[in-house]
């Protein structure tokens, strides 16, 4: 059995979907109330994969909302608590979807094993990014001639590029893909340089000097609200993978010449029954979900069980691959931008 760990986009939303489950005494309660909630499990399903491979899953609700990420030990907490209840459940590998896997590598959730009389098999979880990398690699290689770039002759800008997502991007556009050239947008300059060495190239830059530069950004850092950046900057085509969490760059670069996609998002090739994806903002919740969610699927079916996304930077190539063709194999396509906003071939 797999098992899919996600959360409500907000507050509001997970009120809404508390009443829809007959948690009354929940969706009544203030955001405290909610801080005390305890996961639940929402929803079985049942999925046969295009290879004929059957699978169960459960989704775990592990009432997190986005308004607890300031309270420290809550959101831990939460995370744990979840991870516990799937645990317990028996399913073999569990994925962590949205913020609770930022929260297990953000706040170290490692060096917390021991939840209450269960040690956690770190075995039986994983982030997912290794699948969320290679669809983001995807994403790009099938959408960027779609709106006239020729990635061979084009410069991509990876902005997050030494996180675990965004070193593997790095990794496969490089070795794989062969970008004209890759410009290394992050925080810290030590990782950075680390990750210049290991690719035996790339330019770092600032976020400000590499957009106008850039044929197409790939977005696995959250963007800064501080960013302004005018949209007539920037290079017309561009397109824009978000694949960061939550999902807004829409609202920021939406404009002429300019082709904002949904990062990290797949598609399987038949509906699901399961309800888990409508609060998650997929425009077909019956079949689209987010890639780390994919990925415990896909391990389900290939029988796969062990934390095949752990760590930082453990996302090697070989891995990619392996997930990739798991992936097509068992019927999930990567998002690709809808057919208005394609440049025709001429």
């Amino acid at each position: 059995m797999f098992g899919l760990i996600g959360h409500s986009t907000s507050f509001a939303d997970a009120r809404r979907k508390a009443l829809e489950l007959g948690y009354d005494h929940i969706a009544e309660g203030d955001l405290d109330v909610w801080c005390s909630a305890p996961p639940q499990l929402v929803e079985h399903v049942k999925v046969v994969s295009k290879a004929g491979n059957k699978i169960e899953g459960a989704y775990i609700d592990s009432c997190f909302v986005p308004e607890m990420l300031s309270r420290f030990k809550t959101a831990r907490r939460k995370v744990l608590n979840a991870m516990e209840l799937a645990q317990k459940k028996g399913i073999n590998i569990t994925a962590l979807g949205g913020f609770t896997s930022i929260i297990f590598e953000n706040f170290n959730l490692l060096e917390h094993r021991q939840v209450r009389n269960t040690t956690l098999d770190w075995s039986r979880f994983t982030t997912g990014n290794t699948h969320t990398a290679w669809v983001i690699c995807r994403q790009l290689e099938i959408n960027a001639p779609l709106v006239g770039i020729d990635l061979k002759k084009s410069k991509v800008a990876v902005v997050g590029a030494t996180g675990d997502i965004g070193s593997a991007v790095c990794r496969w556009l490089s070795e794989r893909t062969g970008v004209s050239e890759l410009l290394l947008v992050a925080r810290q300059q030590k990782p950075l340089l680390a990750l210049q060495e290991e690719l035996q190239g790339g330019r770092i830059m600032s976020i400000q000097e590499a957009l106008p530069e850039a044929d197409a950004v790939i977005w696995v850092a959250s963007l800064p609200k501080t960013l302004d950046i005018e949209p007539s900057m920037l290079r017309s085509p561009c397109l824009m993978i978000d694949g960061g969490y939550p999902k807004n760059l829409d609202e920021k670069f939406a404009g002429s010449g300019v082709h904002v996609l949904k990062g990290g998002i797949v598609e399987f090739f038949e509906d699901i029954g399961w309800g888990m994806m409508e609060l998650a903002e997929m425009e077909i919740p019956q079949r689209q979900m987010f890639a780390c969610f994919a990925e415990a699927m896909i391990l389900e079916f290939e029988k796969c069980h062990t934390n095949f996304s752990w760590g930082r930077n453990n996302i090697t190539l070989k891995k990619m691959d392996f997930i990739g063709r798991a992936s097509v194999e068992h019927g999930f396509s990567a998002l690709k931008l809808k057919p208005e906003l394609q440049t025709p071939v001429v």
